[in-house]
């Protein structure tokens, strides 16, 4: 039964028209207050992780920026498996958690794949990236390459098969709890990786003798995993807390990828490479839509324990219409730059903006539409609608992650009176007119168009029809 006094405070809650607020954060090792994204960043160790996104290694690799973090992103994974695996929790979902760590894992491993596949489409980038060649050693095995095997493919080629020494994953496929989901890893890898220029060397097959990228020097895994622990670990006995730090560095490492992309997709259309920009735009479609399935893991945290957490952080709304996922100052920047993505469609389409405000952009993507001449700028326009809506469903998704995970107050932005004429920072961005209105007015035009096209010949062919049997 609820008691009385949860009941009075109820009924003095909804006398109320919004929840007041704490003060900004305040830590303990910290001298004054910091802001809501200060200490966001600081619980996650952002500065050193961006240090290690952001370090060059190898001048002569274009790719290392973008490479990096998501690489980062794939051994942050590989931790989390081994968090969830050894949760002593005995109400903890395993057998869910790892079904969707191991789904989680493919979908990264796609997208690294095709970062990678663009290295061998780009000229410029071929052959730049630090890679191990597996037939240079005639077989021999250096002394420090303890983790290596040889073996031979037809005739008389020999491979020498690499695994990285610092990477968690070779570890996991030797664990009883986690080698059914190493296993499907490797596979996975091996899968995806046939088109790329060469593989990871973590353990998987490597079939078809790729060389391999050079993983612990890039990936950097022993640096990666100083960082996994949070500032208040030793402070905060909560289960969940390495769970939503895990998560949250999960992501991050990613927005640091989508940064990269959008910059090279950019780049690209200035170039007027729009076919290698459509690419881009596909890929980060895809990168939106993996952000949403890691906010989706804060689905299998237990309710209790997270929201023990998060009374333990202090994790508050500053306003009542700012959502908890604007501290990221990553995801602020990175949808700012999708939705800026708009500006692109005059050059792409070589007419310039009408200053009286007519339809010249419009027309010029309906002629671009009909004429089928350049098929490369219209993919890209498709890709550029197709991350506006990629980024609508992340953060339409994030609303109802939110709903689940912390209760519908909270995602109203703590609004008590849901009707209240105010709308929520999430609300708005994903309820906000399309991006691309020129480019929506043209499909609308060309629907009307094409309708009343075929329905003239049909009702014409109808009425004759008629007529004769008549």
């Amino acid at each position: 039964m609820v008691s009385s006094d949860i009941l009075s405070k109820s009924q003095k809650l909804s006398n109320k028209l919004q929840v007041p607020f704490p003060t900004p954060f305040r830590f303990s090792n910290i001298s004054s207050p910091l802001s809501a994204s200060d200490a966001y960043d600081y619980y996650l160790r952002l500065p050193e992780l961006r240090k290690l996104w952001e370090t060059r290694e190898f001048p002569a690799w274009k790719n290392e920026l973008v490479l990096k973090p998501a690489l980062h992103a794939l051994e942050i994974t590989f931790r989390f498996i081994s968090i969830v695996l050894s949760d002593p929790r005995s109400y903890s979902n395993r057998r869910e958690w790892s079904r969707r760590l191991e789904s989680l894992t493919k979908s990264q491993i796609e997208i690294i794949a095709m970062l990678c596949e663009d290295e061998k489409e780009d000229k410029t980038a071929a052959g730049a990236a630090p890679i191990v060649d597996l037939t240079s050693s005639n077989g021999v095995l250096a002394r420090e390459t303890s983790s290596a095997e040889v073996w031979k493919l037809q005739g008389e080629t020999t491979i020498v098969s690499r695994t990285s020494e610092a990477s968690l994953l070779p570890r996991l496929a030797t664990w009883q709890k986690s080698e059914d989901v190493a296993q499907k890893i490797l596979y996975s890898i091996e899968c995806e990786m046939r088109s790329s220029p060469y593989t990871l060397g973590l353990g998987e097959p490597n079939l078809s003798g790729k060389p391999n990228i050079d993983y612990d020097a890039v990936c950097k895994p022993n640096d990666l995993h100083a960082l996994k622990k949070s500032p208040y670990d030793d402070r905060i006995e909560n289960h969940e807390n390495a769970t939503l730090y895990t998560t949250q560095q999960l992501l991050e490492s990613w927005i640091q990828t989508a940064k990269q992309v959008l910059k090279r997709i950019t780049s690209r259309i200035d170039d007027e490479s729009f076919e290698t920009a459509a690419s881009d735009c596909y890929l980060m479609e895809k990168i939106w839509k993996l952000l949403a399935e890691i906010e989706d893991l804060h689905l299998l945290m237990d309710p209790a324990d997270f929201l023990h957490l998060k009374s333990q952080l202090l994790i508050k709304p500053v306003n009542e219409t700012e959502a908890y996922c604007f501290r990221s100052k990553g995801l602020v920047e990175i949808t700012n730059m999708s939705k800026e993505l708009k500006h692109k469609v005059p050059f792409i389409l070589g007419v310039e903006v009408d200053p009286k405000g007519g339809p010249r952009i419009q027309e010029a993507a309906m002629r671009l539409y009909t004429e089928k001449q350049e098929g490369s700028k219209v993919f890209l326009l498709q890709a550029l609608q197709a991350i506006e809506g990629a980024l609508k469903r992340f953060f339409y998704g994030y609303k109802q992650v939110l709903v689940v995970v912390m209760g519908s107050l909270e995602a109203k932005g703590n609004r008590v009176v849901a009707g209240s004429g105010s709308v929520d920072s999430l609300s708005q961005i994903f309820l906000e007119p399309t991006y691309f209105p020129s480019l929506d007015a043209a499909k609308t035009f060309l629907s009307e168009f094409w309708s009343h096209q075929l329905g003239g010949s049909v009702l014409t062919r109808w009425k004759t029809r008629t007529t004769h049997f008549d």
